[in-house]
């Protein structure tokens, strides 16, 4: 059985719904293999038509979980250098459970509330569909230091400016305004999110799977000859350069020897916002 997420289907549309509420849905290899099978069972389901993720607990998804991910990192007393190959080898087995969000035959839908971050942009925003809460807070921090978009779906969704606008700051974003700018499809009051993404999804799954399939191929499309899967492999190769650049390699020994956690303070306090938001 799964531990990180279950699952359930009523008309047409199939729940997957992260689980690991006291971590906040941070990610780790079991979501990342559990989320890939999930897709791939609900994709081939004939008695399936659309799939909507969400979220249990005050956060749809903190990135990357902290207890794998820092202690993954190259030690730098080693004297050995960076394996890029080996580094994009493993970036790219999470973007490729993202990207079956894009890539599934059928409609996805996301529901967002409380913290998507990081690594859960990554994720989220290769949904067909979003629908944020609007106390949700969404956002790439780690365009400050240590990281790059990987999935890189910015530019495609908002447009070359916004994009930019978010990304050279890494600046948080509201679920209004990330509905506002294009981010997201629409933003609602809190306790409304699982009811209106679910009638939109049910809403969907109402249209017959080969139609479905057919129009979510032709949107994709127009992404796809704009470039997608180039951006996607210069934004994989430059999170792992990212993280390997002196700022980036001084950012983990930081965190090594007072704690990711002040680390991420101390890089967050001169834009005030995120976990250093003024109380």
């Amino acid at each position: 059985m799964p531990s990180t997420l279950r699952t359930e289907t009523e008309a047409g549309v199939r729940s997957i719904v992260l689980t690991r509420a006291e971590e906040y849905n941070t990610i780790t290899p079991a979501l990342r293999d559990e989320l890939a099978a999930a897709i791939d069972d609900a994709d081939a389901d004939p008695e399936v038509r659309v799939m909507l993720l969400r979220a249990e607990g005050p956060a749809f998804c903190a990135g990357y979980g902290l207890d794998w991910s820092i202690p993954a990192q190259p030690r730098t007393d080693t004297g050995r250098v960076w394996d890029s190959v080996g580094d994009y080898g493993m970036i790219s087995r999470f973007v490729d459970t993202y990207l079956k969000l894009w890539y599934a035959s059928k409609p996805t839908i996301a529901a967002v509330h409380g913290w998507c971050i990081g690594g859960g942009t990554d994720l989220v925003l290769c949904a067909d569909m979003i629908v944020a809460a609007e106390g949700a807070k969404l956002g790439y921090p780690p365009s400050r230091v240590w990281g790059t978009p990987t999935t890189a779906m910015w530019v495609y969704r908002m447009g070359l400016e916004r994009a930019k606008r978010y990304l050279l700051t890494g600046d948080e974003i509201s679920g209004n305004e990330a509905a506002r700018i294009g981010l997201v499809l629409e933003a609602v009051p809190d306790d409304e999110l699982a009811a209106r993404a679910t009638t939109l999804a049910r809403r969907v799954a109402q249209v017959p799977t080969t139609q479905l399939v057919m129009l979510k191929l032709l949107c994709n499309q127009t992404a796809e000859n704009m470039g997608m899967a180039s951006t996607r492999l210069l934004g994989s190769l430059f999170d792992g350069v990212a993280r390997h650049t002196q700022e980036g390699l001084d950012f983990v020994a930081r965190a090594q020897a007072a704690g990711f956690r002040q680390a991420v303070r101390e890089r967050d306090d001169p834009f005030g916002d995120y976990g250093s938001r003024p109380r």
